[in-house]
This record gives structure tokens, C-alpha cells and sequence, in this order.
């Protein structure tokens, strides 16, 4: 009888090499100064189901072919757990070490997308004050890890159902 593969081991392993990709990724839009901007920053979430469906695949063939929607959602959910803290620590570093005017870029950004929405100068400054209070490091390094897991979650709902296989007890 085969050794049952640890779903833990094989999202450890995806969750590392998702990070890594994500933090590649993060570098090149703060490097083109496109953290913000809405194309660039959708273009993660086909990179993250792309791992997610890798990592799914690579349980399900070290499980001789099977995968219950519970082993899927578990792979899906702590690689993207995994990937979620290494790129929010990236972030985190990035913007309070390395670039520290990253941030100030951004919330211009953000100032500028307000007014092209048409938003009124009270409206704007009023967005523009709650903001400037979510720029704390740790409370965007908390959200970050926060939003990339509720996203693995919810792409892992659905590629676990799609991926599962279950091992059936018919004898031949």
C-alpha cells in the first residue's frame, strides 16, 4: 500500500514557489510604477490559479491519480496562504525599506482615479483621509495576507471541484 502524500507538504512547496513568482511580479509593477493601476494587478489572479490548479495536479499524481474535494481545497488554501505571506512580507519591506516613496505613488494614484471618477474635492479628501489611516505597515501587511487567502479560497473552491477525483470501493 502507497504512502498517503501530505497535502501540507505538497502546498508548502507550491506556496513557495507561488510567493516567489508574486514577488517577482510585485517587483516588476513597483519597478514600472503600476501597483494600482487595474490591468496590471488582475493579471495576478490567472498566475495564482495557474499554481493552484499546478499544485492540485501535482497532489492528485502523488496520490495515484485521486484527490477528494477536501485534499484540493486544503492544497489551494495553504499554498495560497504560504504565497500570501511571503508577498505581503516582500510588499511590506519593499515599501518601508527599499522604495519608502512607493507608497506615496500609490495614494497619488488613488487621488488621481478619485478625480477621474468625478468624485467632489469633499469626497475626495474624505476617501483620501481614510486612506491615508489604512497605510499603517502592519495593517496592509494583515489585509494583504488576508485578501490572498480569501482569493485562494474562493479560486480553490472552485478548481478543487473541477479537479477532484475520488477513489472508489469496487472490487473487481
Amino acid at each position: 500500500m502507497n504512502e498517503q502524500p501530505s497535502t501540507f507538504r505538497v502546498a508548502l512547496k507550491w506556496g513557495l514557489i507561488l510567493g516567489l513568482v508574486l514577488v517577482a511580479y510585485t517587483l516588476a509593477l513597483y519597478l514600472t510604477n503600476t501597483v494600482g493601476d487595474t490591468l496590471p494587478s488582475l493579471l495576478a489572479y490567472p498566475i495564482i490559479v495557474v499554481v493552484l490548479v499546478l499544485a492540485m495536479r501535482d497532489f492528485r499524481a502523488l496520490n495515484n491519480g485521486f484527490m477528494s474535494y477536501g485534499e484540493g481545497l486544503t492544497v489551494g488554501v495553504v499554498t495560497a496562504a504560504v504565497s500570501s505571506v511571503l508577498s505581503s512580507i516582500f510588499s511590506y519591506f519593499y515599501t518601508n525599506f527599499i522604495d519608502t516613496g512607493a507608497t506615496e505613488r500609490a495614494i497619488e494614484k488613488i487621488r488621481e482615479k478619485y478625480e477621474e471618477m468625478g468624485m467632489s474635492d469633499d469626497q475626495i479628501e474624505t476617501s483620501m483621509e481614510m486612506v491615508q489611516k489604512m497605510q499603517n505597515p502592519v495593517w496592509t501587511l494583515v489585509v494583504g495576507v488576508f485578501f490572498y487567502v480569501l482569493m485562494g479560497l474562493i479560486f480553490s473552491l472552485i478548481i478543487a471541484a473541477i479537479m477532484k477525483k475520488e477513489k472508489t470501493d469496487v472490487f473487481e
